[in-house]
């Protein structure tokens, strides 16, 4: 079996092999990098896949890529599948090569969740979104089909039926929850969100998953939880991801709702990292925790990046997410679960701040259309031990 040896190692080509690569460069400016990745395209701006290359007429696709190759002299292998990883001897095995490492950054990301149809049009009808493969077929199918099912409530699934009916797009969105966004929202605000979709034309179905159903060059058949059956051209799954974390575990790495790391986002084999989507890190405001946004990635890809360069410094940064439709955006730190209590700060009728409490205690501030508060919620957060609930309600403007 061909070796292959690189100073540094990333296994994944996502948003957070492209800023680990930066933040390699950063300390070191000469030490090989070698990035394995099983997509199709080299790293790009995963976000704008459900927002702006659908809403923004001035952000093509010339924006998405992000040019890790060209900046960082990184040697990225496409459509590369790492099967196996052996800490001791510094070896990933990929598609019948065997690549060597001084160090590893494992950053796998995760895999989109399936539908449970049968799909015989052999993925032209049927999609999961990820990839900018899948963006390209699903723009595609925009423009050949008058009708698309998106199944899913969250910030894909929303997104997506989003960014379909502003496109002309006849769309119906299918989720479990009794109104669109009620997990995360309190409820009148959810009714609100809701009502967003509905007023563009989009078809909601709620109060149901998916059980079964069929797809064919004809279109699709779903059949509900329910007994009803949605039919439509084509269907595009937003019902979120499967963290890869199967390499880390095979690997024998401490894995537990993700790969465990320490403060400098190191796992429990010498010489190998993780980031992402797949790491457990300590939170220095909200403690152990998993994030599976945009702000994380970039973020700790950096600190990750230079930690395998020697840094050896914390991960401090507290990360948010976003979520933009129909030109409202909302921005959130810490946990949002609309299980917990609340106490709603309305600037107006367009903005305002909601804290989420857990015994009296802050453990998620949502912003809604508020601008440059970020900085302002992660010190709410910080200081959740001290406040009442009377010293929240004007603490962000």
């Amino acid at each position: 079996m061909a070796t292959t040896h690189f100073d540094y190692l990333i296994v994944g080509g996502g948003m957070v092999a492209d800023t680990a690569a930066r933040g390699i460069r950063e300390i070191d400016t000469a030490g090989s990098i070698g990035i394995l990745s099983d997509d199709v395209d080299e790293p790009y701006t995963r976000p704008a896949l459900s927002k702006k290359l659908w809403t923004d007429d001035e952000f093509p696709w010339e924006k998405v890529p992000l040019g890790t190759a060209a900046d960082t002299g990184a040697d990225i292998r496409l459509r590369t599948r790492a099967t196996a990883v052996r800490p001791e001897a510094h070896e990933v095995d990929a598609d019948g090569r065997t690549f060597t490492y001084g160090k590893l950054l494992l950053a796998t990301g995760g895999h989109p969740v399936p539908l449970p149809i049968e799909d015989r049009s052999n993925g032209e009808r049927a999609l999961t979104f990820r990839t900018a493969a899948d963006y390209r077929r699903l723009r595609a199918l925009s423009t050949e089909v008058d009708r698309i099912a998106v199944v899913g409530g969250g910030y894909i699934g929303s997104e997506l039926a989003a960014a379909l009916v502003q496109n002309g797009v006849d769309t119906v969105l299918i989720h479990t929850g009794a109104v669109l966004g009620d997990a995360v929202f309190p409820p009148a605000l959810a009714e609100r969100f809701e009502a967003l979709f509905r007023e563009a034309g989009v078809e909601i179905v709620a109060g149901s998953k998916v059980v079964g159903g069929t797809a064919d060059a004809t279109g699709v058949r779903l059949a509900l939880e329910n007994g009803d059956v949605v039919r439509a051209d084509a269907v595009v799954s937003g019902l979120g991801i499967e963290i890869a974390t199967d390499l880390a575990d095979a690997a024998g790495l401490r894995v537990e709702d993700g790969t465990v790391v320490d403060a400098q986002l190191r796992t429990s084999a010498d010489d190998v990292w993780a980031a992402g989507d797949i790491a457990s890190y300590p939170d220095r405001i909200l403690g152990r925790r998993r994030v599976e946004h945009v702000d994380n990635a970039n973020e700790m890809g950096r600190a990750v990046g230079r930690n395998l360069a020697g840094a050896a410094e914390p991960y401090t940064h507290t990360p948010y997410y976003y979520s933009a439709v129909f030109g409202i955006r909302y921005e959130a730190v810490g946990t949002l679960d609309s299980s917990l209590e609340t106490v709603e700060d309305w600037i107006d009728t367009d903005r305002g701040v909601i804290y989420y409490l857990d015994a009296d205690r802050v453990v998620g501030v949502l912003l809604w259309n508020v601008e440059d508060a970020r900085d302002a919620a992660r010190a709410v957060l910080a200081e959740a031990d001290t406040l009442t609930r009377d010293a929240l309600v004007g603490r962000i403007r």
